[in-house]
C-alpha cells in the first residue's frame, strides 16, 4: 500500500469512527430506543414499501438470510411486524409493519429529525450548506454503480460565476500546476461577461455544480467559446460534450459566422471534444504558467457549416 493510499485509507477510517459516534451506532439501542440501526433500518424499508418479500428485503439490505430472520422474529415477538405465506408462491414469505409497528417507526422517525435538526442548528448556513453538500457527494460517489444521475444543463444564477473562477483556479492548480496568475485571468474573464450578449451554462449533476462553458461575444461575425470545465468526479460521461453542443447551437442561433477557442495542449480530454465538434487547430505558441512550460493553442470552426 502506497503512503498515500495509506493516509487515504486512515482518514475514512477516522471519519467512520467519528460518524459513528455521531449517530450513536455503539450505543446499545438507536434514538434510545430497544432497537439496533439494523433493526430500525428494518422498520425504515417496510414503513416505505407494501408488504415485501423476505427475500427482497435482504438483498436490499445486504444481510445474511440467517441475521435477518432472527431480526423479523424479534420484531414479530414484539408485536411490530407480521409474517404470511405468498398467495403467489407458498415458498416466498411476506412481511409487512403492523400498525403498532407503523407507530414505533413514526415515533423513531421524529426523533431522528429532532436529532438532525440539533445537529444542524449548532452549524451558521454555509457549515449547513457544506455538510448537506459533501453528504450528498459521499452518497453519489458511493452509490450503487450504473445508477444513472440526473444531469442537468441550466444558465447561470446568483453564485455561479464565483464558483467558476474557484474551481478554475484550484482544479488547474492541483492538475497542471498552474498558480494564482491563471486564476487571476479566468476572474478577469469572468468579470468582463456581458450577459446582453454573452451567454453561459452551468452543468449539475443530481443538483450540484460539474461543470460550465460560456459563449462570449467576440465581433459582429466571432464569439469565443471560454472556461470549458467539468468537475473530476463527472468527467467521461458526455457533460463536457454536452456543454460545447449548447454553446455552439447558441453561437448559431445568434447569426455568428466563426467560433474561436484558446487552449492549452495539456488538455488532451477537452481538445478531444473540441475536435468532435468540427474545430480545427488554428494556431501555437510556446508559454509559460506559473513556471511550467505551456503550449498555446487557438482552435476554431466555421458555424455555417453542418456540424
Amino acid at each position: 500500500m502506497s503512503s498515500l493510499t495509506e493516509a487515504r485509507v486512515s482518514e475514512i477510517r477516522a471519519f467512520n469512527r467519528f460518524y459513528t459516534k455521531v449517530i450513536g451506532v455503539l450505543q446499545a439501542g438507536m434514538l434510545d430506543s430497544p432497537y439496533s440501526l439494523t433493526e430500525v433500518r428494518v422498520l425504515f424499508e417496510l414503513a416505505h414499501s407494501a408488504p415485501m418479500e423476505t427475500g427482497e428485503l435482504r438483498a436490499l439490505l445486504g444481510l445474511d438470510a440467517g441475521y435477518l430472520s432472527r431480526i423479523l422474529t424479534r420484531l414479530d415477538g414484539d408485536g411490530l411486524v407480521a409474517r404470511e405465506r405468498s398467495t403467489s408462491d407458498a415458498r416466498k414469505q411476506l412481511v409487512r409493519l403492523t400498525p403498532a409497528g407503523m407507530e414505533t417507526f413514526r415515533s423513531l422517525d421524529e426523533r431522528s429529525a429532532e436529532e438532525i435538526e440539533r445537529l444542524l442548528a449548532a452549524l451558521p448556513d454555509e457549515g449547513q450548506e457544506r455538510l448537506v453538500t459533501s453528504m450528498a457527494t459521499i452518497r453519489r460517489l458511493l452509490g450503487a454503480e450504473g445508477r444513472r444521475e440526473a444531469v442537468v444543463i441550466r444558465p447561470p444564477r446568483a453564485g455561479d460565476l464565483g464558483w467558476v473562477a474557484f474551481r478554475h483556479g484550484e482544479l488547474y492548480a492541483r492538475e497542471y500546476g498552474w498558480g494564482t496568475e491563471f486564476e487571476q485571468l479566468v476572474a478577469r474573464i469572468v468579470g468582463d461577461l456581458d450577459f446582453s450578449r454573452d451567454a453561459g451554462w452551468i452543468a449539475e449533476v443530481d443538483g450540484e455544480r460539474a461543470g460550465c462553458v460560456f459563449c462570449v461575444h467576440q465581433d459582429e461575425t466571432t464569439a469565443k467559446l471560454r472556461m470549458l470545465l467539468v468537475e473530476p468526479s463527472a468527467r467521461g460521461h458526455g457533460i463536457g460534450r454536452r456543454l460545447v453542443e449548447e454553446c455552439v447551437r447558441h453561437a448559431k442561433a445568434e447569426g455568428y459566422k466563426r467560433m474561436t477557442l484558446w487552449t492549452r495542449d495539456s488538455l488532451v480530454s477537452a481538445r478531444r471534444i473540441y475536435q468532435a465538434a468540427g474545430f480545427e487547430l488554428e494556431s501555437e505558441e510556446k508559454g509559460t504558467e506559473n513556471g511550467v512550460e505551456v503550449t498555446e493553442q487557438v482552435w476554431s470552426r466555421d458555424l455555417q457549416a453542418t456540424s
